[in-house]
C-alpha cells in the first residue's frame, strides 16, 4: 500500500509540475485531469483519504464477517464473543461514514475497487474457512489470531492516514482506529496466553 500511496503521491507533484510548465491549458481544466483529485466543491480532502477510505470499508467488511462467523458459533468463549461483538458495533458505522465521505467526494466506493486481496491484515479465503469449519474452543484461538494480524493492518493504514490525510475528520476516524484497535490488539493477545 505504501508503494501505491508514494506512486499517488509522485503523480500528483508530476502533474502539478507540468501545470507550473507554462503551459496554455485552460485552468478549469486541470481537475479533470487526474482521477481521484480534489474536487472544487470539497478542497479539505486529498487523495490518501480516498484511499484511507476506499480500503478500509472492505477492510472493516471482513472484521464483520469474521465476528458474525465466531458469533454464529455454540461454545463461543464470553470474552471473545463480547470482543466479537465490540468489533461490530465499532466498524459498522464508521464503513458507513466511510461511504458517506466517498460520495460527497465524489469517489468510487471500496466495493467499486480491486486489489483487496493484498492489502494489509486481509484474511484469504482459505482463513476464513478455516473459521468457518473450526469449532469451538479452536475457532475462538483462530479468531483471536486472524483478528490481530487484522487489527495490525488496519493500524498500518490508519498510521498513514493521520500521517498524510488532510481531511479533519477523516484523520480523527483514523487516530481513533489506531488507538481502539491497539488497545483491542492487546486484550487479545491476553485472551491467547490465558488460553
Amino acid at each position: 500500500m505504501k508503494r501505491t500511496l508514494m506512486s499517488v503521491v509522485v503523480l500528483a507533484g508530476a502533474l502539478t509540475l507540468a501545470g507550473c510548465s507554462g503551459s496554455e491549458e485552460p485552468a478549469e481544466q486541470a481537475p479533470s485531469a487526474v482521477a481521484g483529485a480534489e474536487s472544487s466543491t470539497d478542497s479539505a480532502h486529498n487523495d490518501a483519504d480516498v484511499m484511507f477510505a476506499q480500503m478500509m470499508i472492505p477492510h472493516h467488511e471482513q472484521a464483520i464477517t469474521m465476528a458474525d462467523m465466531v458469533l454464529a458459533k455454540d461454545g463461543t468463549s464470553p470474552e471473545v464473543a463480547e470482543l466479537a461483538t465490540e468489533v461490530k458495533a465499532a466498524q459498522a458505522p464508521e464503513i458507513e461514514q466511510l461511504g458517506e465521505w466517498l460520495d460527497a467526494w465524489g469517489a468510487d466506493r471500496a466495493a467499486e475497487h480491486a486489489g483487496h486481496a493484498g492489502m494489509s491484515g486481509m484474511m484469504s479465503e482459505d482463513d476464513l474457512r478455516l473459521l468457518e469449519e473450526a469449532g469451538a474452543p479452536e475457532s475462538d484461538r483462530l479468531f483471536l489470531e486472524q483478528m490481530i494480524a487484522h487489527h495490525r493492518g488496519a493500524v498500518e493504514m490508519a498510521q498513514t492516514e493521520v500521517e498524510s490525510g488532510t481531511a479533519p475528520d477523516a484523520v480523527e476516524l483514523a487516530q481513533t482506529v489506531v488507538e481502539t484497535q491497539t488497545t483491542e490488539i492487546e486484550a487479545m493477545e491476553d485472551l491467547l496466553t490465558s488460553m
